[in-house]
């Protein structure tokens, strides 16, 4: 990511905050600007053109985006063109971000990265399931109706609206890619870092808030704790936070133990 591209986001992320009225028709409308601008190599280049004098770009905006979309994605779509960007890729990225900021936001109450990391996981247990989804040839809607039909009632509508949307332009990208982004994404739009704990068996209520606590006071910040359940680590956990790998469980005791008996 450029030096540009990341003045960009803090700048649009600062507009998202200051800004009232974001609900899920507003990240919706931002996701289908961004797959607008994504499929269009000439209005990408058209709202990527920084030396074009800003009130051209608000205007294409306004052209394009102003009949249908409602006037707080209009003021969104307009300070993201007004910035610099590394790239019109980085732009049409950075306006897929705003979009997973904003149903963030509509969505407060909803444990949003863990219903990504559920469908993340169901994706990684079904290869034929990310290999539907994640095809260049398919066809973008179906995949965006096939995710509906998969947790449509099962999880909230605003983990239906992000994922339905990033699966009908995932250019280029994994679905895994897209789910883990978003993810953090959304851990950062609420100041939170995720954990991703590998346990033998679920979790008490109890055991959750200890670790969290922990973790929380281990890291300085507020943890989202994400589970996966593995019988092979046969007990403890194993946690990891970035790239930073806490493995206590008693598979890894175990090789230890081999190795140094080996040794």
């Amino acid at each position: 990511m450029g030096s540009a591209t990341t003045q960009a986001l803090s700048v649009t992320n600062a507009a998202l905050a200051a800004a009232s009225g974001i609900d899920l028709t507003v990240a919706s409308e931002l996701f289908q600007a961004a797959r607008a601008v994504g499929a269009s190599s000439h209005l990408s280049a058209a709202l990527a053109d920084f030396p074009a004098p800003a009130e051209a770009r608000a205007k294409v905006v306004a052209d394009v985006f102003g009949p249908v979309f409602a006037p707080v994605t209009i003021a969104l779509l307009t300070t993201v063109t007004q910035q610099r960007w590394s790239s019109a890729a980085d732009l049409v990225d950075g306006i897929e971000e705003l979009a997973v900021r904003a149903a963030s936001v509509a969505a407060s109450d909803v444990d949003l990265e863990g219903e990504l990391f559920r469908f993340s996981r169901t994706v990684t247990e079904n290869p034929e399931l990310e290999l539907a989804l994640g095809s260049r040839v398919g066809d973008s809607v179906a995949k965006s109706e096939l995710v509906t039909k998969l947790i449509e009632g099962r999880e909230s509508a605003a983990t239906v609206l992000v994922i339905s949307s990033l699966v009908r332009q995932t250019r280029g990208r994994r679905v895994r890619q897209l789910l883990t982004r978003a993810m953090a994404i959304v851990a950062d739009q609420r100041s939170r870092v995720i954990a991703t704990v590998v346990t033998a068996s679920e979790l008490t209520p109890a055991q959750r808030e200890r670790l969290m606590s922990s973790l929380s006071q281990r890291y300085g910040t507020e943890i989202s704790l994400n589970t996966v359940i593995d019988p092979s680590i046969v007990g403890g956990l194993r946690v990891q936070v970035a790239d930073d790998v806490i493995d206590a469980s008693v598979s890894a005791r175990l090789a230890d133990l081999r190795q140094r008996l080996a040794g």
